[in-house]
């Protein structure tokens, strides 16, 4: 018979243990096996109750749980009701001496009485119980301010058929689909058919049917999205629904990021997709800087991961030609590039940070050459101030090309969210890039003009890693209100850009002590190219090329993140 645990039981409180429930249940294909099971604030806790001394105890951590259902068996003859708790704990690797999530379901058999009906009721007091234990649970990290999503989540999931090596549909269906049913997640999945659908589709949508919007694709799909919501009139609103990112390209540098943040071990591939699935499932959001990109055509871009000029936009782009191997087209591309290395001419000016926040441990210093100047800056970080977010509405939702998943009626339980207080402009309705002058005048006199005209590269990138495998800024945070500004310098060897490159798959390209690499902490920067022709990418995507420039802005938006 069921026990509860807020019932007297001198035995268990001489033990030290303080739950919220305690039964007696039994395997759900043995009947004559049976267990005790404990749940507290943080773990639910399984013993085989036996005869012989040494029961073997299962602790499983709530932090790991994604979701807990009940429901009769398939026998309607069977009295007796089910509960089925979804796990996906750190476990050591097949043939390694890695640890990677893995997936670990319990199941019990409640048949305390005759009466289905009572027992489908404790069964479903038990999967409420655990579920709204394991939200509490949710794994966050040190120092940072984290939302949550209202439950259920109404999410609409963005796939890109075509990226990566064409798999990302069969990635999901295969991997994320059942993860998103055993946390009771509602979702519509869009198939984007043609460049730009994604942004169209954002900017005409009506976001109060949603409470996050989760792409599964590379990055460029994000890109999408990202410009999509900031050119909406509404767009101070607009971009602040959560956005989640599920790997199924071939770089997937937003995601290795978020797997980064969330202190997980290393994880590429499938692994990478099931850590990210299972952060979407927990619900967590923080803030996410964004940063506005100015071309010379008066265009402005929103990026949430890098500007590139040189040697890592022309990776970028020539190695799509190889895009059917996957990952290891950068690694290709890269090769190919090094054996006829480029030299570009250019201007650089960048607003260093005036004090730049600290880092965590094992963040490194900056390299000056000689030849660059140092000068103070007149700019500091915008705060971040919140406001409460109102209630999405609960009108039907649709979508094009969708699969439509059953959607479960809830009080708004979602807490108070974050907006940045943010300068716009009364006629665009945009931030205002304040830190930036005109293309066309010259940069205000705090800023650092670096008077090397020759370059191998340039890239400004805003999270810690460009690719599934190169942790580019092993210090960096979504939210630290800073780009981190790279340059390469003319007449370094290809075997010492290589080695570069190489160390960058472990965060250690700098501790290589290389003289023609620069690293700078900035907020603003200005890129002039000299050279006639070549390429600028943003966030990974083909930009005009020409003068450009860029400012950050930082938490603006919301990222699904742990």
């Amino acid at each position: 018979m069921e026990k509860d645990a807020s019932d007297p039981d001198p035995s268990r409180q001489r033990n030290g243990f303080v739950g919220v429930l305690y039964g007696e249940f039994t395997d759900m294909l043995n009947d004559r096996v049976r267990y005790s099971v404990s749940l507290t604030e943080s773990a639910l806790t399984i013993q085989r109750i036996s005869s012989s001394p040494g029961r073997t105890k299962v602790v499983f951590n709530l932090t790991d749980c994604v979701g807990c259902r009940a429901y009769r068996g398939p026998d309607s003859a069977d009295v007796g009701a089910y509960f089925t708790a979804y796990f996906y704990p750190f476990k050591r690797r097949w043939m390694s001496a890695g640890v990677t999530r893995q997936r670990v379901e319990q199941c019990f058999r409640v048949a305390l009485v005759q009466d289905p009906l009572a027992n489908l009721q404790e069964a479903e007091r038990w999967a409420h119980a655990i579920r709204d234990a394991s939200a509490r649970q949710a794994p966050r990290r040190d120092g940072v301010a984290y939302m949550e999503v209202r439950r259920p989540c109404r999410i609409m999931i963005l796939v890109n058929p075509q990226s990566g090596r064409g798999q990302a549909l069969q990635l999901f269906t295969g991997h994320i689909q059942g993860m998103l049913t055993e946390a009771s997640v509602p979702y519509t999945l869009v198939i984007t058919e043609h460049q730009n659908h994604a942004r169209e589709l954002v900017r005409k949508a009506d976001l109060s049917q949603w409470d996050a919007l989760v792409i599964m694709s590379g990055d460029g799909l994000l890109f999408e999205v990202i410009n999509g919501l900031m050119e909406r009139e509404d767009w101070q609103e607009a971009i602040q629904i959560p956005l989640g990112i599920l790997p199924g390209g071939s770089g997937n540098a937003l995601a290795a990021s978020v797997h980064h943040y969330s202190q997980s071990p290393p994880a590429w591939n499938e692994e990478l997709l099931l850590s990210c699935g299972f952060m979407l499932c927990k619900g967590l959001v923080g803030p996410m800087d964004l940063v506005s990109v100015h071309l010379a055509s008066k265009q402005r871009l929103f990026s949430f991961l890098s500007l590139a000029w040189g040697f890592v936009a022309d990776v970028d782009i020539e190695s799509e030609k190889y895009r059917h191997v996957g990952a290891i087209r950068f690694l290709m591309g890269t090769l190919v590039r090094l054996a006829s290395l480029r030299v570009y001419q250019g201007r650089l000016a960048y607003l260093p940070v005036k004090e730049a926040p600290k880092l965590s441990k094992g963040s490194f210093t900056t390299n000056h050459p000689p030849s660059t100047p140092q000068h103070p800056s007149l700019c500091s970080s915008l705060p971040c101030q919140f406001i409460p977010n109102t209630s999405p509405n609960q009108s039907s939702r649709h979508g094009t090309n969708s699969n439509h998943n059953t959607r479960t009626n809830s009080s708004n339980n979602a807490i108070t969210t974050k907006r940045p207080q943010i300068e716009s402009d009364s006629k665009t309705r945009a931030p205002v890039d304040s830190l930036l002058p005109d293309l066309d005048q010259p940069v205000p006199e705090t800023w650092t003009v670096v008077k090397e005209e020759d370059f191998v590269l340039v890239l400004a990138i805003y999270q810690s890693h460009l690719a599934e495998d190169l942790w580019t800024v092993p210090g960096a945070m979504a939210d630290d209100g800073l780009i981190h500004l790279f340059y390469v310098t003319a007449g370094i060897s290809r075997p010492a850009l290589l080695r570069l490159f190489l160390a960058m798959e472990k965060g250690a390209h700098l501790a290589c002590s290389c003289p023609h690499l620069v690293y700078e902490k900035v907020t603003a920067l200005r890129l002039e190219p000299i050279t006639p022709q070549g390429m600028i990418t943003v966030d990974g995507e083909v930009v005009e090329y020409g003068p450009v420039q860029a400012q950050i802005h930082p938490g603006i938006a919301r990222l699904m993140c742990g």
